[in-house]
């Protein structure tokens, strides 16, 4: 009979087309890895990979291994889980990717309190602004918006995601403070660049009831970073949609001004995306019900401009 090791390091493997992306995900070495799978070959009596210096395939016979066991793995290891889960002590590494802005403001403040509840659970977070394939990529947790729900991933909201017309109160000086969207057409503006495009971005505003309006801004300065484009704001260089969320303080102090108090852009929320298997893995799960708890506070009113 097969080991688990063997077997998960085959289905890790397929799934990452490289030995060292498998061991990376299952915190062993590379040559470990490679020992399973020709273990695992040796005892088929067959070749599963087709190996180059370049390059990792499954041959036809991996191809339908693969197929049938790789549900099996993940069914193993979701009972060996749930056996940590009966006995509630929250540990090993729990690799979570999300935004550099996001974690720097919202969650790494938590971080203290978290590891002082949960002392067993080792923090692996990547900070970069990317959709990742959660299960593909072996994170644990992902935050951010838009990512797909594919089969096996769910995701729970942590806040909505509304951007808000500001400028600095210089700016506003001897001009005309804007009443209705129209009054923002074609004024100075900074303007986002989208990241994935490369297009300068135009928004709708969108008021409580059914009110809708395309407003484009003449640039003054483009960014490609919500930061920058506030940074930007805050020196006068004209009217910004920005995230709520990142105004925030600045509106508190005084810094900036919000325009149009009842129009807002929505781009939808910020989620928490993670396996949706029933025995999810107790550091998942207790980290998952700690950012809700965190949220559902006031903390998630920062993002609504509603």
């Amino acid at each position: 009979m097969e080991t688990l090791g063997n077997l998960e390091s085959f289905v890790r493997a397929a799934e990452a087309s490289s030995f060292s992306e498998a061991a990376r995900r299952m915190g062993i070495s590379a040559a470990a890895v490679s020992k399973n799978v020709a273990r695992l070959e040796a005892n088929l009596g067959t070749r599963l990979f087709q190996r180059s210096t370049r390059s990792l395939t499954l041959t036809e016979a991996g191809e339908l291994f693969y197929q049938q066991v790789s549900g099996s793995v993940e069914t193993i290891q979701g009972a060996i889980a749930q056996i940590g889960d009966a006995r509630e002590v929250p540990a090993g590494r729990l690799r979570v990717n999300l935004s550099p802005s996001f974690a720097y403001d919202y969650v790494l403040p938590l971080l203290k309190s978290f590891k002082q509840r949960y002392p067993e659970v080792v923090p692996d977070w990547h900070l970069e602004i990317r959709r990742v394939d959660l299960i593909g990529e072996g994170f644990d947790v992902a935050i951010g918006g838009g990512i797909e729900l594919s089969s096996g991933i769910v995701a729970r909201e942590l806040a909505k995601l509304h951007l808000v017309a500001v400028a600095a109160p210089q700016w506003l000086e001897g001009r005309t403070m804007p009443v209705v969207p129209g009054d923002l057409q074609g004024v100075d503006g900074i303007v986002m660049r989208s990241t994935s495009t490369g297009r300068l971005l135009n928004w709708t505003l969108r008021d409580a009831g059914e009110g809708r309006f395309d407003v484009n801004l003449k640039p003054t300065a483009i960014m490609n970073d919500p930061e920058a484009l506030c940074s930007c704001a805050l020196m006068g260089l004209g009217v910004g949609l920005v995230p709520m969320e990142r105004a925030w303080p600045w509106l508190q102090r005084g810094d900036l001004v919000r325009l149009l108090p009842d129009w807002y852009v929505d781009l939808g929320v910020v989620s928490l995306y993670f396996s949706s298997r029933k025995a999810l893995p107790a550091k998942t799960r207790v980290f998952v019900d700690f950012l809700l708890e965190h949220f559902q506070g006031s903390l998630s009113q920062r993002f609504r401009a509603d």
